[in-house]
């Protein structure tokens, strides 16, 4: 819907466009501001709460309704435009999420075949050139159980998971990032193919089973190595871990020629893991990587709440 300024407009999308609907604030995102209303005597209610929480969290507090999709996977697509051409490379999944922060991501999708990922591609392209983006950026979709897509949004920035797309094409996204931003034109081939398959997770200081912040002193740290495996991290053996900002540690990111090598290779790199002194989140992602439903790619935006 457009901008909802007043209750009737949002009665009148309600009705256009069919409940469930999920309330989403326009100026950000991570999940606030996002209200589900699948009852319309809770829609006013809901709305206020949802407008509350955006003015709270992005001093906005502007609304707008859409679809609400139940088991949905989340996919985007990596674009790059230089202001007159554009080219996507290649889609991340990113559904195993708690409370719409992405946890795992990986590339490509297990989720879509060869043909749809050409119409998911050639569309994100199209609307990157269209609007004449200039750097790297990211179009967001949803992928309902009928295989059909939703935009989201755009990120107009670089992304903390845009490591499994560098692992797959063999490419630095921040430098070409750098590169746009000078006024050099794309100089990369429109029809660069993945290669292997490249899985990140990213090591929280929280609580593994009740996700409660987890601030201190890193007393000891080890951290994996050894082919197909990187880690991003900005921490430290008697690093100390501030309870004021976001609590990722570190990402860590596995590359191997198929699926299956690479959950191996993550396998061996979280059991190499150790972080002492303070609470991380290691243990939940050994317990999402070894679930059968994981393995077997079965999986939705809703999955940790149902492990």
């Amino acid at each position: 819907s457009p901008i909802i300024e007043t209750d009737r407009q949002a009665e009148e999308a309600v009705e256009r466009i069919g409940l469930p609907v999920i309330i989403k604030a326009t100026g950000g995102g991570g999940g606030r501001g996002m209200k589900i209303v699948e009852d319309k005597s809770r829609l006013l209610a809901q709305l206020a709460a949802a407008r509350s929480e955006a003015q709270a969290g992005f001093n906005n507090p502007a609304v707008y309704l859409e679809r609400y999709i139940g088991k949905p996977r989340h996919i985007e697509v990596q674009v790059l435009g230089d202001g007159s051409a554009a080219i996507a490379m290649g889609e991340r999944e990113c559904s195993i999420q708690r409370r719409h922060q992405k946890l795992i991501e990986e590339a490509p999708s297990v989720a879509i075949d060869d043909a749809r990922r050409v119409e998911l591609l050639r569309t994100a392209r199209k609307a990157t050139a269209a609007i004449g983006y200039r750097t790297v950026g990211t179009l967001e979709f949803l992928l309902d159980e009928e295989k059909r897509f939703y935009f989201i949004e755009m990120n107009t920035r670089i992304q903390v998971e845009h490591t499994v797309t560098e692992a797959v094409f063999g490419l630095d996204l921040v430098r070409e990032q750098m590169k746009l931003a000078a006024g050099d034109p794309l100089r990369l081939p429109p029809d660069m193919r993945p290669r292997g398959h490249a899985i990140e997770v990213r090591i929280n200081a929280e609580d593994p089973v009740t996700f409660a912040p987890s601030a201190g002193l890193i007393t000891a740290l080890n951290l994996p190595g050894g082919p197909g495996v990187r880690v991003d991290t900005h921490i430290y053996a008697h690093y100390r871990v501030p309870p004021f900002y976001d609590s990722l540690l570190a990402k860590l990111i596995v590359h191997g020629d198929n699926r299956h090598v690479a959950l191996a290779r993550l396998r061996r790199a979280l059991g190499e893991v150790v972080v002492e002194g303070i609470k991380t989140n290691v243990d939940l992602h050994r317990r999402v990587i070894e679930h059968p439903d994981f393995i077997a790619g079965r999986f939705d935006t809703h999955f940790l709440e149902r492990m």
